[in-house]
């Protein structure tokens, strides 16, 4: 059962609908997927039509499975009304899901206190402020406690959902399920390889300069002692300036600032691993693995393959 709001975002319902509520030739049916809000009549969707919806919150009392596909927008909590209903649903033991942003509903409801969940790589910030009971994990696709589970942004909404056909019929009728949308039944590594990493132009402060000057010597043997010389601060003042402007030390930055320059140059060069290590400062193929996994999840050639650009 799926709790949807206005304005809802079809994606999202649509990656939860895939998965549980079509029927395929030569698998049995082992789900039935339905829809309710909390006002039952047409609510309107982002993509310009309205769908009508008959089945009000009382559905959830019936449900085995409750997913709250997206909650947007994420500043409006849900009513008193949806988070009884959702609280009811879980008491009972049904199995509670957000997909995207609908984990914002469920952090209302406190289903996730205590707990680590996740959420679309770009609200990770407001939503770690806003519920600090909560341990939110920036990277992986999908956090699943058995009785609550929560998928990053919307993409890994249909992670979630074959995790979750997966855990329930086996993984034989997942890979069904998998190919008959023409899609890989896992992804590997977490969502921060599809997070945009930023640019020193879009930092404001006295570091912007610095930046600009550390990404053009990426190939060079930087170190914290040489960008401290070249502001003309000690190497603690510059640490400190870090943390108050970025939130993060000296050297996890430039190590940052590496990494998004190899993905760059994996997305749209051939150049051989070795040279790309080379290129970004990481000085060898071993090195830069060990960096991307660790930063990423996944490794380069696995990066490469997901995301090089293809020439028409």
């Amino acid at each position: 059962m799926a709790l949807v709001r206005p304005p809802q975002s079809t994606f999202e319902l649509a990656c939860a609908a895939q998965v549980f509520g079509i029927e395929r030739p030569g698998l049995p049916t082992r789900y039935a997927f339905s829809v309710c809000a909390e006002r039952p009549g047409p609510v309107a969707t982002h993509a310009g039509y309205d769908m009508l919806v008959t089945d009000g919150l009382d559905a959830l009392d019936r449900a085995d499975t409750v997913i709250v596909p997206g909650w947007l927008p994420t500043k409006e909590p849900p009513s008193s009304a949806v988070v009884r209903a959702l609280r009811r649903a879980h008491s009972r033991g049904a199995r509670v899901v957000s997909i995207c942003s609908g984990a914002f509903a469920l952090a209302h409801a406190g289903l996730l206190d205590g707990r680590h969940a996740t959420t679309h790589w770009a609200l990770v910030d407001e939503f770690a402020v806003r519920f600090p009971q909560i341990r939110v994990d920036p990277d992986v696709l999908y956090a699943d406690h058995g009785d609550v589970a929560t998928s990053a942004g919307a993409g890994a909404g249909i992670d979630l959902c074959m995790h979750l056909v997966r855990s329930d019929q086996g993984a034989r009728h997942a890979a069904h399920i998998a190919r008959t949308m023409v899609m890989p039944p896992y992804r590997e590594g977490g969502q921060l390889q599809y997070s945009a990493p930023p640019h020193p132009a879009q930092i404001d402060g006295t570091l912007a300069p610095l930046l600009e000057w550390i990404t053009g010597r990426l190939g060079e043997p930087v170190t914290i002692e040489s960008m401290a010389a070249h502001e003309g601060v000690s190497t603690r003042t510059l640490a400190r300036r870090f943390a108050d402007q970025l939130g993060t030390s000296p050297g996890k930055w430039l190590l940052a600032r590496r990494i998004a320059t190899a993905r760059d140059l994996l997305e749209s060069s051939d150049l051989p691993l070795d040279a790309i290590a080379r290129r970004v400062g990481l000085s060898s193929a071993t090195n830069l693995r060990r960096r991307f996994l660790g930063a990423l999840g996944t490794t380069p050639g696995a990066y490469r393959r997901a995301f090089r650009a293809k020439p028409r």
